[in-house]
């Protein structure tokens, strides 16, 4: 499995109590059903995850399924809620 960090942004990093967290899992997909089983109660979590986009290692994931995104020894991924404002 890979080792790596999460980094939340904006909504995200309020939702996840934390501006960053250690990311364990193959892909995108099993880092955040990781991050999700951390915080079983916290369904705001859940909801602010549905509505954001991932870079990973600097490449937008775009509309990719999270479970082909394959995460190497030290990815970096970033979370990005939606922004407001132009």
């Amino acid at each position: 499995m890979a080792v790596g960090t999460i980094r939340y942004w904006a909504a995200a990093k309020a939702a996840a109590g934390t501006a960053e967290e250690p990311v364990d899992g193959p892909t995108l997909a099993a880092a955040l059903a990781a991050a999700r089983a951390a915080r079983p109660d916290d369904g705001r979590f859940a909801r602010v995850l549905a509505s954001c986009s991932f870079v990973v290692d600097g490449v937008p994931v775009g509309r990719r399924d999270h479970g082909t995104v394959e995460l190497a020894a030290g990815a970096i991924v970033e979370v990005l809620p939606p922004f407001a404002g132009g």
